[in-house]
């Protein structure tokens, strides 16, 4: 089994990616295959509701110019999904939206490719909008009939400058839980 965990974050190395290392630590631990994509640099673009992913239904956007179709086929290859993002204005980063958009757009037009996936989103926040930005992703995770697991509370942890959110330890001790909650979702999935 391989969990992917893609960040959102314009920052590779910073307080989202250290929230994701956290999640995957305990899926390691149960022998399960991590990797964390980092979205910064990528250039990714929105949607332009152009509908050819409908019309197409051959599993791609139209537009080429990224790497979004690589991300749709890893996104499909794998049997579960983490997003992060940090709070940008009380939602995730223009980088994690166009992905949201484009992904799910081409995903549902061709068969729910995402449907009963374990997901899971994750945020790091400085001070406030987490909810709305965990909702954002929650909401991508629902409409593509994705499996997501719960915590031990929301998962959100609090910090600003990298490094900040393991000082946070109930956001820290938030993500170990979910990680742990993944692992056990996709085994009784897989039995």
């Amino acid at each position: 089994m391989k969990v992917i965990a893609i960040n959102g974050s314009p920052r590779p190395q910073g307080n989202t990616n250290l929230l994701l290392k956290t999640v995957c630590e305990p899926l390691e631990a149960d022998g399960i295959s991590t990797e964390i994509i980092q979205l910064a640099g990528t250039n990714l673009r929105g949607c332009t509701a152009c509908m050819k992913c409908v019309e197409n239904k051959n599993r791609r956007c139209v537009i080429d110019s990224d790497p979004l179709n690589d991300l749709i086929e890893q996104m499909c290859a794998v049997d579960g999904i983490v997003l992060g993002s940090p709070t940008y204005f009380a939602d995730v980063t223009t980088e994690m939206k166009a992905l949201i958009d484009r992904s799910g757009f081409v995903c549902r037009a061709n068969g729910r490719l995402l449907s009963r996936k374990v997901g899971a989103g994750v945020v790091a926040v400085r001070r406030g909008g987490s909810m709305h930005a965990l909702q954002t992703l929650q909401n991508y995770l629902m409409i593509n009939e994705m499996v997501v697991p719960g915590s031990s509370y929301w998962n959100i942890a609090f910090g600003r400058n990298p490094g900040e959110v393991a000082d946070d330890t109930e956001g820290m001790d938030t993500m170990r839980r979910l990680g742990e909650n993944i692992a056990w979702l996709m085994g009784k999935l897989a039995d």
